[in-house]
This record gives structure tokens, C-alpha cells and sequence, in this order.
């Protein structure tokens, strides 16, 4: 069975850049992995957009500082 993913409206959504998939549309596709593949999606091109982006710090030198203060004085 081939299923046609098309993409949204996107004027009749909130989230116009997201659709949201039932389970029996995923499995009809052909299960998780098919399913991403037919989007175009791939864990291969996660895990190196990933790499590729930027190293995060959460907090600032200032917010770790407050953190760890605040930590020491709740003990």
C-alpha cells in the first residue's frame, strides 16, 4: 500500500511548518523508518546537523557562579 505524504495548509495551522502524523499513517508508510525516509528525514542527516551546529553552554560564567552559590548555600 502507497501512502501520499503531502504537506499542510499551511493557513489553517498554528504551527504552520509542522504536521503532526496519526501512528496508523506512520505504519501504513511502511513503519518509523520508511516513514522518514519518505519525508526526506534520516537519522544519518540528525546526527550531522548535530555535529555540524554549534557548541551550547547553557548558562553563563555569571549563571554558573549564582548557581553553584545558591547550591552551597541550600546544603
Amino acid at each position: 500500500m502507497k501512502v501520499d505524504i503531502t504537506l499542510p495548509n499551511a493557513s489553517s495551522s498554528m504551527f504552520r511548518t509542522h504536521k503532526s502524523y496519526s501512528a496508523e499513517e506512520i505504519l501504513a508508510a511502511g513503519g518509523a523508518d520508511a516513514f522518514g525516509k519518505k519525508l526526506g528525514k534520516s537519522t544519518e542527516k540528525l546526527i550531522k546537523a548535530l555535529q555540524e551546529g554549534p557548541a551550547i553552554e547553557p548558562f553563563s560564567d555569571e549563571e554558573w557562579t549564582d548557581l553553584l552559590r545558591q547550591l552551597e548555600a541550600t546544603k
